[in-house]
């Protein structure tokens, strides 16, 4: 188990035993938990409607309706509770079913009470981690679909920025780390002007070689130069009317930047070659990586241009200085990334989101986005672990995983326990759970295989998807329940 101590929670217990579930919600209740009993599966449904429990312990075979009726009911009406199921080792196969069916996990009488605190803890964790991704997803609706994304105060001042400046026709000035959003932030100014029906062009000046550059901007005539064919219109004449973001602005050469001035200052131009003059309405948004003042000292830009852009300016902070968004940011990219991959993965496990907040990410949003998509292609699972993250990111956690257990097991009782929780944390995917541990795949299968042999014959008392144990009380000998 990672993650801090689990709280007090409020747990149903239902089992038609009124002795056995009256002492498994003493048990409860001593660990701290609020703890309500229901003694049939009817009971069980109206209390959970007014108890609204975080999670439900059932009695897999009752009278009338068993745990599973009880479960495909609450399914419906409590989607989020997890339902774990007490069962027989004669009801196994019927408590695997289960599993298919929604259950979050099930534990073989005669109860072992330290597994039972860890698959409470467990499922209490999961219940958390899908109420945090229903909130993140709640958040997203509200932001809409747009990509620019953020609820931090820094991002705030952002969004109010933009609002302000874009019924304008200021130049503005976008600055910011690679990797920031500086385009998204210019789509985000022409859809909120009054020219979002016309044109956007987007521009890299540095992807661009120099001896093409005047050709990309302004448009050529053909013949003009050698490989000129045809007539190629510049961005200036693909954006008329609309708007243009001139990012790496301060790639343009000094000798180009006197002929983009004079467009900006006229509104007018001529193709590379060309003799007519053109009239072009643009609005020019711009971006650049370089400090443009030094770049003035230096003497490769144009003091004039700089004013002439630099009328607004935005400035985007880079992912570090903005932590609390991460987890917005993450969700929306995972969001995407499930509807592309038909994945069913639906959030980030706490540990991991935890180590994609701490990351300092050098390439800021661009970095992040392909983080969670490259998750996304790993998970088979709901739930991205840290295991799914880049392998440098995931091993610069301020903190390694914890595992948390009652006081009192055997050194093989740990051992059982962390094998088959790292396991479920990974999916059930022994593969995988194998390479984490540092084993082979021979010795996991063996080890699993043999906890399996030990609960059919009673030693254990534990529960998994592999295991069983002889039926009986439930109370077995465990002196917690007396």
């Amino acid at each position: 188990m990672s993650g801090g101590p689990v709280g007090s929670a409020r747990i149903l217990a239902v089992d038609d035993e009124r002795d056995t579930c009256e002492a498994l919600a003493e048990m409860l209740t001593a660990w701290g938990h609020k703890v309500e009993t229901a003694f049939d599966a009817h009971d069980a449904l109206r209390k959970a409607g007014e108890f609204r429990p975080d999670v439900v312990l059932s009695d897999l075979a009752m009278p009338e309706t068993d745990g599973l009726g009880l479960l495909r009911t609450l399914r419906d009406e409590l989607p989020d509770c997890p339902v774990v199921l007490l069962t027989g080792h004669g009801t196994i196969d019927a408590a695997v079913a289960a599993i298919r069916e929604g259950a979050y996990d099930f534990i073989v009488k005669p109860l072992d009470t330290a597994r039972l605190k860890v698959c409470i803890d467990r499922a209490l964790e999961k219940k958390e981690t899908m109420r945090e991704v229903q909130g993140l997803r709640r958040r997203l609706k509200q932001l809409g679909s747009s990509d620019f994304i953020g609820q931090s105060a820094v991002m705030r001042k952002v969004f109010e920025l933009i609002e302000k400046v874009a019924p304008s026709k200021a130049s503005v000035a976008i600055s910011g780390e690679s990797g920031t959003g500086k385009e998204v932030v210019a789509r985000s100014i022409h859809n909120l002007s009054q020219r979002r029906d016309k044109p956007f062009v987007a521009i890299n000046c540095a992807s661009i070689p120099a001896t093409l550059i005047e050709s990309e901007i302004f448009g050529h005539e053909k013949g003009a130069f050698t490989g000129a064919d045809q007539r190629r219109p510049g961005v200036f004449e693909l954006a008329h009317g609309g708007t243009l973001f001139l990012d790496e602005l301060g790639e343009i050469p000094i000798e180009l930047q006197a002929k983009l001035l004079r467009v900006l200052e006229e509104g007018r131009l001529r193709r590379l070659g060309g003799k007519v003059e053109l009239e072009v309405d643009v609005r020019v948004l711009c971006a650049t990586n370089r400090d443009l003042k030094k770049e003035i000292e230096a003497k490769r830009f144009r003091e004039d241009l700089y004013f002439r852009l630099n009328v607004f300016q935005i400035h985007l902070p880079p992912l570090r200085e903005r932590r609390d968004d991460v987890p917005i940011l993450v969700q929306h990219f995972v969001e995407k990334f499930r509807g592309d991959s038909a994945k069913r993965v639906t959030g980030v496990h706490p540990d991991a989101m935890e180590t994609l907040k701490n990351h300092e990410w050098p390439g800021n949003i661009r970095e992040l986005r392909n983080a969670v998509e490259r998750a996304v292609i790993l998970c088979d699972g709901e739930l991205i672990m840290r295991e799914h993250l880049p392998p440098d990111m995931a091993g610069k956690s301020p903190e390694r995983h914890t595992f948390r257990l009652p006081y009192g097991l055997s050194l093989d009782a740990v051992e059982r326990e962390y094998i088959l929780g790292s396991l479920q944390r990974n999916g059930n995917n022994k593969a995988r759970t194998a390479e984490i541990l540092g084993v082979s795949e021979k010795t996991l299968y063996n080890k699993l295989n043999r906890y399996a042999a030990e609960a059919r014959q009673g030693k254990t008392g534990e529960s998994n998807t592999l295991s069983g144990n002889h039926g009986g009380s439930l109370l077995g000998n465990n002196p917690e329940f007396r």
